[in-house]
């Protein structure tokens, strides 16, 4: 796994263990990715994703406004969180700069990096065996340059600490 900077200073009560964080990230299938537009606009917005080998695996579609964005600024900001009441809310935030990976738009061709991952991702969020490629998405990798998690459950019901 690739070595993450962990930049959290406050809440070292509530911060999740990387087992921890693994297991959160590998369950849930929704993130928020934010992107930056050229004039400075954020711009952030829902994506599915697969966490594998200490990265964030996002599929894009190609012709979307993030995907426009990241090829002139590749930094982004995502969050992936859970939790409905306040002593439940969990979540991670990662941030650094995405790579492409595979062709774009993605049309299937052999790609060993990609392997796992598609397999991953077609299980995770369509209950298939094999990536179904529509030639309109692509791979983007995050291996994050910071990583922030929290887990109000650690709490135990005291909140005003």
């Amino acid at each position: 796994m690739a070595q993450m900077t962990v930049t959290q200073r406050r809440g070292r009560r509530i911060m999740m263990t990387d087992e921890e964080r693994d297991a959160f990230l590998g369950e849930q299938r929704t993130c928020r990715v934010a992107t930056v537009s050229a004039d400075g606009r954020p711009h952030v917005a829902p994506l599915w994703y697969v966490w594998h080998g200490g990265s964030l695996w996002l599929y894009s579609i190609t012709r979307s406004r993030r995907w426009t964005q990241l090829g002139k600024d590749p930094r982004v900001a995502v969050v992936v969180d859970d939790g409905t009441e306040y002593g439940q809310l969990r979540g991670v935030e990662l941030s650094g700069s995405v790579v492409p990976v595979g062709e774009a738009p993605r049309t299937g061709e052999p790609c060993p990096e990609l392997a796992d991952v598609e397999r991953l991702f077609a299980a995770k969020n369509f209950g298939l065996e094999e990536m179904v490629h529509d030639g309109r998405h692509a791979w983007l990798r995050l291996t994050p340059d910071t990583v922030v998690s929290w887990d109000f459950r650690k709490l135990g019901g005291d909140f005003a600490r």
